[in-house]
């Protein structure tokens, strides 16, 4: 099916999804921590009922299924529905907050309630701008288990996409804490489908290098995102931040080693993903 994305934004008509609502279930299983802890280079083990999956497997939880037929030439759902039909071709996971209050575990049956926030529109150097916030409560049997806003940025099909900024900042002085890992397509591959998404721009690196403009595939927004929080965890005894704030800066490509930083600060810890360049490509704050 194509799926025409031609005229400007109607900002008043999109704004009329805010307040839209949708829920969704889905069973925390023993074989999708096995997974996620594989593509987060943690230990795999044999997880057993009870047992706290990573912070952030939610993210992998009751994907929406839509058929072949209603999927647009980006391998996203064709635009409307729950998320507002907004006609720009890019879209993008471009930041959010989340707030931990209770782990989940192997054999959770997890609820999600979704509710659009805000929608707004801007101009940035590549064209029209237009962000979608989205909230979602999860919960567990136990109660309120991850509280979040997701922030979706859509925007214009430019010309071809650089791999860095034109003039790029100086990379920031080494972090205190730092581990290194390759950005390889079997990475992102594993993380595609751990999470249902058919995003080409994460798999098909023709696609986005022909028709998207970019040098190569795309890092997932919250691959990085797990990443980052892991390693807040990791240093602070194994307990997730009470809440973490983030946002992407610029790409992550495939083809080279990233890094996950952190330093800590008086509130917190202050975290960013860097490209082999050391230049961040996603920052997140961590407080406790």
């Amino acid at each position: 099916m194509t799926e025409k994305l031609a005229e400007k934004p109607d900002l008043d008509h999109l704004r009329q999804w805010i307040g839209r609502t949708e829920e969704a279930s889905d069973i925390v299983t023993a074989q999708l921590v096995k997974g996620l802890r594989a593509t987060l280079f943690q230990e795999i083990g044999e997880p057993r009922a009870g047992d706290a999956a990573p912070f952030t497997t939610h993210w992998c939880l009751a994907p929406p299924v839509f058929p072949m037929s209603q999927l647009s030439p980006d391998g996203h759902p064709t635009r409307g529905g729950f998320l507002p039909p907004v006609p720009l071709p890019r879209r993008m996971w471009a930041g959010g907050e989340l707030e931990f209050f209770d782990a989940l575990r192997v054999g959770d049956e997890a609820k999600r309630a979704s509710r659009i926030s805000d929608v707004t529109m801007k101009t940035g150097s590549t064209g029209v701008l237009c962000f979608v916030s989205v909230e979602h409560l999860i919960t567990t049997p136990r109660g309120a288990a991850i509280c979040e806003r997701q922030d979706i940025v859509y925007r214009e099909m430019s010309g071809p996409q650089p791999a860095a900024p034109a003039r790029p900042a100086a990379p920031p002085p080494a972090a205190k804490h730092r581990e290194t890992h390759m950005a390889d397509p079997v990475l992102l591959f594993r993380y595609s489908a751990l999470t249902f998404n058919g995003h080409r721009i994460h798999y098909d690196r023709d696609y986005a290098t022909r028709v998207e403009g970019y040098p190569g595939l795309i890092f997932h927004g919250p691959l990085q995102a797990a990443f980052i929080v892991e390693l807040a965890a990791k240093l602070h005894g194994g307990t997730p931040p009470k809440k973490f704030v983030y946002r992407g800066v610029q790409p992550l490509f495939e083809g080279s080693e990233f890094s996950i930083n952190a330093d800590d600060t008086a509130a917190g810890m202050e975290l960013w993903t860097a490209n082999s360049q050391g230049q961040p490509t996603m920052k997140g704050t961590a407080t406790w």
